[in-house]
């Protein structure tokens, strides 16, 4: 009996390691990588131009500068006249700007993304003016230089480039901006009822999403240029508990903010089951094939090592954590406004991100099986379900493929999760081929700078972006 469970034993061992072996890079199709023609300082003095308009969007209207918006919408036709002469100008909603470039075929059409607005700033945090586009040290500085208008840039400047050569691109070609993606509103739904209202199918769909990044992934050294196939819906909770309030020198064995905290402690405690959804099981077979022997061996057999996986995923938190769960991060509470006084009402306040294959009920019903306290009233302030997941196995991703890696030819392509949200989210009604790119390589310091004080995009990197999106729209 010892024999046969040892020879078992090697046997098992025997089938881990060759299919580690075996675990290695697939061929790709070679990708073009000859240089693109294009006047890079005008990319950069196009984009100093869209950095100083101040277009903060806000949830409170009153707040906003429309003269802001307007401005930046008027400079459009002296900064990319060629596109602004050629293409039709489509306004589905009040923040809404939609160009349609015909092609040779309307047939397979394709949707170029971006928004024009950005987050508010506390000019007096940062080093530099926010919306002066001040250029230091080859690196431009300014609200929205990452987070999107150096994206609103190369797109346009790609193709403003490309027609004043002649081109004409083989489908169909829509400029897709919006102005208010920074508090969820309605410019892109509009120009997505747009497309439903008017019949048209969007055959591949690109906006902001992953980057080229370096030391993301155990054991990879090469660059990583990630595209988001799927992202995670975004849900607010909050937990209530009310209670006939008194005075805090007399008070109960738990007061309310205490059974607060052991309902939070629960959830922490039981985090979401571990989900290996598509979009994250091909990054680790993409990634983990070019990882070291070590991570090849888990990788290439996680259907053994899954549950060393959630356990090592659970255990890390961040990034890595988020691709395979539900996320809960609690964020907000309140209790009594007086420190002598017990709270009539006490709520803490969470943020979720749902992965692809949950719903917003389905989470709701999950905390409250997990809080397990009657008293405790889970309330949906805000949900939306994840989105559609995009196909990687025909032509719009390799397509895509194919321009990243000429444009960044040390990269490895993988498709991944996105865990924050886009706009790109409303198409998903309309096309299975929705991805999730920002063209740019960004180092771990310049991704935190993203809504953050102090953002800054080198000049080098302005004007590769405007390089992809041309031979992008080249292949379209």
């Amino acid at each position: 009996m010892l024999w046969i469970i040892l020879i078992a034993l090697v046997a098992f061992v025997a089938v881990l390691l060759l299919r580690a072996a075996a675990f290695r890079p697939q061929a790709e199709e070679p990708a073009d990588s000859s240089p693109e023609t294009l006047d890079g300082q005008k990319a950069i003095s196009h984009l100093q131009a869209l950095i100083r308009c101040k277009t903060v969007s806000y949830r409170d209207k009153a707040l906003e500068d429309n003269a802001e918006f307007a401005r930046l919408e008027a400079l459009l036709p002296q900064l990319y006249p060629n596109v602004c002469k050629t293409c039709m100008l489509i306004k589905p909603g009040s923040r809404s700007l939609l160009f349609h470039w015909k092609g040779k075929s309307a047939t397979r059409p394709g949707v170029l993304m971006a928004h024009y607005d950005v987050v508010p700033t506390n000019e007096a945090d940062w080093q530099k003016p926010a919306f002066e586009g001040i250029i230091e040290d080859n690196v431009m500085w300014g609200r929205g230089t990452l987070d999107t208008k150096g994206t609103l840039n190369g797109v346009m400047e790609a193709a403003d480039n490309l027609m004043a050569s002649g081109f004409v691109p083989e489908n169909d070609l829509y400029l897709a901006f919006a102005g208010d993606e920074e508090i969820s509103g309605d410019g892109a739904p509009a120009i997505v009822r747009w497309f439903q209202e008017s019949g048209i199918t969007p055959a591949f769909v690109l906006d902001e999403g992953g980057a080229v990044v370096e030391n993301v992934f155990p054991g990879v050294k090469a660059p990583c240029a990630v595209v988001g196939t799927g992202e995670k819906g975004p849900m607010d909770v909050r937990l209530t508990l009310k209670t006939s309030g008194g005075h805090s020198s007399t008070p109960p064995p738990h007061s309310p903010v205490g059974i607060l905290a052991q309902a939070v402690s629960r959830v922490e405690k039981h985090p979401f089951p571990f989900t290996l959804t598509p979009p994250a099981a091909q990054m680790f077979d993409a990634l983990g094939r070019r990882s070291t022997f070590l991570y090849r061996l888990i990788f290439a057999n996680l259907w053994c090592f899954k549950p060393v996986l959630n356990l090592i995923c659970r255990k890390s938190g961040g990034e890595l954590n988020a691709l395979v769960r539900t996320t809960v991060a609690f964020t907000q509470m309140q209790g009594s406004a007086a420190s002598n006084v017990l709270p009539p009402e006490a709520w803490v306040g969470a943020n979720l991100r749902l992965i692809c294959g949950e719903t917003v009920e389905g989470a709701k019903a999950y905390l409250e099986k997990v809080i397990a306290n009657d008293q405790i009233k889970v309330d949906v302030v805000f949900g939306m379900n994840p989105s559609r997941i995009s196909r990687t196995d025909d032509e719009p991703f390799q397509r895509l493929s194919r321009a990243i890696r000429g444009t960044w030819t040390d990269a490895i392509v993988s498709p991944y999760l996105m865990l924050a949200c886009s706009d790109s989210r409303h198409y998903g009604v309309l096309s299975d081929h929705v991805y999730r790119f920002s063209a740019m390589a960004l180092s771990k310091e310049e991704r935190g700078l993203i809504h953050a004080n102090n953002e800054r995009i080198p000049l080098e990197t302005i004007v590769k972006t405007v390089a992809f999106y041309q031979r992008l729209i080249r292949s379209c």
